[in-house]
């Protein structure tokens, strides 16, 4: 086994591995504001006591969604309430609310509402696109130093609708971006393109250099989407469909479908993390495109 070293994680895998198909699956998202105290993991008991994190733990197993920190960027601001943000991806059920709550527990009745189906109406509905950038550093340095700049970039920008959030999986992809309410997960990008992928997010497009994928989908159906969109050049967000699956198959609004071939490839050893034991990386690669 070929093993190869780079500074860090992130360098390393720069410079051979694929982003299409390395967003972390997730058709939901619940995001509380924890200005402090961040563990390794959210739900490790660090923040939210054990009792609490193993509970909300469940629960958004059941739902199928996942459990995101956030907090704005640059400092670290306590107040008496928490901003909370809801958020499904799913095409033609994507939306994103965003509320108030005073107890971390109040997430327990809410998170097996964050489910396939309309809004459930807790708070106020988001209109523009939310921007969670990883932060998250007891996680890996790369997600720090990286990630941080340009969540402080954005917030130039775009003010309250950009945060620094917890991991997202894949530091060495970072820094990485989540846009919500769609779930386009974005990485190794840099400021001009952190800021144009919001821009575009806005205008109801999917930003093409650094996508890693949907997050609705697996990392076939992610590697797929990606593939038929570069190929016919077309990124309006509601574009098209993905029916998952080992072959994938893509649908255009307007009636065009495509079947995509994926393999498995493997990459030299590396950390996936920094710090953590050489492996091979193993990327998701569309290899053919079928028209229906």
């Amino acid at each position: 086994m070929t093993t190869i070293s780079a500074p860090t994680c992130s360098a390393l895998s720069a410079l051979d591995e694929p982003l299409p198909g390395t967003a972390a699956t997730a058709p939901g998202y619940v995001c509380l504001e924890v200005p402090t105290g961040w563990g390794r993991d959210v739900l490790d008991g660090t923040a939210l006591g054990a009792e609490l994190s193993d509970e909300l733990s469940a629960r958004a197993k059941a739902a199928d969604v996942r459990i995101l920190f956030i907090r704005r960027p640059g400092r670290d601001v306590v107040r008496e309430t928490r901003t909370v943000l809801l958020a499904r991806t799913e095409p033609e059920n994507t939306w994103c609310e965003r509320l108030e709550i005073t107890e971390p527990a109040e997430l327990l009745d809410i998170v097996p509402r964050v489910v396939a189906g309309p809004a459930p109406g807790f708070g106020t509905a988001v209109q523009d696109p939310i921007a969670l950038v990883c932060a998250h550093g007891k996680r890996d340095r790369c997600c720090a130093v990286l990630g941080r700049p340009i969540a402080a970039a954005l917030t130039a920008a775009f003010g309250q609708d950009v945060w620094e959030c917890s991991h997202t999986g894949g530091h060495r992809f970072a820094p990485s971006m989540i846009m919500l309410p769609t779930g386009y997960t974005y990485g190794r990008l840099d400021e001009d393109d952190s800021l144009a992928a919001v821009r575009d997010a806005g205008k109801g497009k999917v930003h093409a250099a650094g996508l890693r994928g949907r997050s609705t989908w697996g990392a076939a159906g992610q590697a797929a989407e990606i593939a038929v969109r570069e190929a016919i050049d077309e990124f309006a967000i509601d574009a098209v469909t993905v029916e998952d699956g080992d072959e994938p198959i893509v649908r255009h609004r307007d009636g065009r479908a495509w079947q995509v071939g994926v393999e498995t490839s493997e990459l030299p050893a590396r950390p996936a993390s920094c710090g953590a034991a050489a492996k091979p990386a193993r990327p998701v690669v569309a290899t053919t495109i079928t028209p229906l």
